[in-house]
């Protein structure tokens, strides 16, 4: 008997626990059927949508800072009206949308494509001025100043571009809106290239190559005029002059220093003795 009482204990322990299992997995199979429906529902809704539709649900995503969605309405309404008057403001509004969404390979991507498919569009300075800004973004990065990154050190090649870039703004769109900050944004990257100038210089320096050191800050002070490594270069032409034993030149370099910078360090002059053989 107690065995007996036993097994039918166990199995309607067993029943109790399988059975409200059933309207779990029923609930979930449901909700997952009803998300998936929702997601056909809009793949069609997108589907069967004009142009204006389309950009509207991508301005409104914009907007609201869904730059994800945005992305997808404004490729989506490329993709099948590429030749409607929205689709030419959703290549600049897509620009903007993957500047905002982080990405600056796609930003530079779109603004190139506009740039190349509407070269005569009273926006293209927009086009140019948001490529330069995509690659000057990685010049200046919280996580670069946090870890204290000499930048100097690194291969300026965005740099280039994004000066190169707002150095076209500037030339071609004076008048621009968007002029002014690349001006100022263009101070920054001449400052930036010219220290890279610098450390190459002193690079040279350090193995002895004086010839190359000398053509290096001689480049730097000629294409960077007016940046703060100019004063650097002064110096390490006045040392290149000295070790290579031009005298004349490394006095003429001095003064040039001097009349510029007053308050530079100019070290003292070191000639080699008549009796010193190494």
């Amino acid at each position: 008997m107690t065995t007996a009482v036993s097994d039918d204990v166990s199995d309607s322990k067993k029943y109790s626990f399988a059975v409200p299992g059933l309207p779990w997995r029923f609930f979930g199979l449901l909700a997952l059927t009803v998300l998936l429906a929702a997601c056909w529902g809009r793949k069609d809704r997108d589907l069967v949508s004009g142009a204006d539709q389309l950009y509207e649900r991508a301005h409104k995503s914009l907007n609201s800072g869904n730059y994800t969605n945005a992305i997808q309405y404004y490729e989506n309404l490329e993709a099948r009206y590429p030749f409607s008057n929205q689709a030419k403001q959703a290549q600049l509004d897509l620009i903007y949308a993957y500047s905002q969404n982080g990405e600056p390979e796609a930003t530079m991507d779109a603004a190139e494509q506009f740039e190349r498919e509407n070269p005569t569009h009273p926006r293209v300075d927009y086009a140019i001025y948001m490529r330069g800004l995509a690659q000057f973004s990685g010049q200046h990065g919280k996580i670069r100043r946090w870890m204290r990154i000499d930048l100097s050190k690194r291969p300026p090649v965005e740099a280039m571009n994004a000066f190169a870039a707002f150095s076209e703004l500037a030339y071609r769109f004076p008048e621009s809106r968007y002029a002014p900050d690349a001006r100022q944004r263009m101070t920054f990257l001449r400052n930036r290239l010219a220290d890279h100038e610098v450390h190459v210089a002193r690079y040279y320096m350090k193995r002895n190559a004086y010839a190359a050191a000398l053509n290096r800050a001689t480049h730097c002070m000629q294409l960077f005029d007016g940046a703060p490594a100019v004063a650097d270069c002064l110096l390490i032409m006045l040392e290149a002059y000295r070790k290579l034993g031009m005298w004349d030149l490394a006095e003429d370099t001095e003064k040039v220093l001097m009349q510029n910078y007053p308050d530079a360090t100019v070290p003292k002059p070191k000639k080699d003795s008549w009796y010193k053989f190494w």
